[in-house]
């Protein structure tokens, strides 16, 4: 066995603590990218009032938007849309993301991103009729508003979600860049 000469022994502390270093700044952006997440993004926040589970579906909606099939039907006041799957477990996301949305619109509880129209609705969410129909398949959604400015809000955030469903993540990543 031969010995280290002490220029290796340098050079291997050196890289050691050049490991050690790499280590603490990538748990230190972990960190920030957690709190980001757990705390910025969501509570109050980017997200307002998504809650970790409000964000887990839409993660998974968007993840599998490819499965989704949706119909705007533009009527009086507003839209009617369906929204639908043939996967059990999606039928039953996609009914809880939107129940989800209707109590965060019911409390006034906002959720501030991925959509430019959201801001307006949910400030004016006691302005306009919501009926949500649980269809075996997923959702009938009807929306109206005798006000010519929540009906374009309402139109708009149909074809926004129609966007996401035809695009996925990208489509929720343009809103983010437009939204308040």
């Amino acid at each position: 066995m031969t010995g280290i000469t002490r220029r290796a022994a340098l050079g291997l502390l050196a890289a050691g603590g050049a490991l050690v270093g790499l280590g603490l700044a990538g748990g230190y952006m972990l960190r920030d990218a957690m709190k980001l997440i757990g705390g910025g993004m969501t509570g109050s926040g980017m997200m307002g009032s998504a809650t970790q589970a409000d964000m887990s579906s839409y993660t998974k909606l968007f993840d599998r938007h490819a499965e989704l099939r949706r119909t705007v039907e533009a009527i009086d006041g507003g839209v009617r849309t369906t929204t639908e799957s043939d996967a059990p477990d999606l039928i039953a996301l996609l009914q809880a993301h939107v129940s989800s949305m209707y109590t965060h619109l019911n409390q006034r509880a906002e959720v501030t991103c991925m959509s430019s129209s959201l801001p307006t609705l949910f400030r004016n969410s006691t302005s306009y009729r919501r009926e949500l129909t649980l269809t075996t398949k997923g959702v009938a959604v009807t929306e109206t508003s005798s006000d010519p400015r929540l009906t374009n809000a309402i139109r708009e955030h149909a074809q926004e979600v129609s966007g996401f469903v035809r695009d996925g993540m990208p489509a929720m990543m343009r809103g983010m860049m437009v939204s308040d």
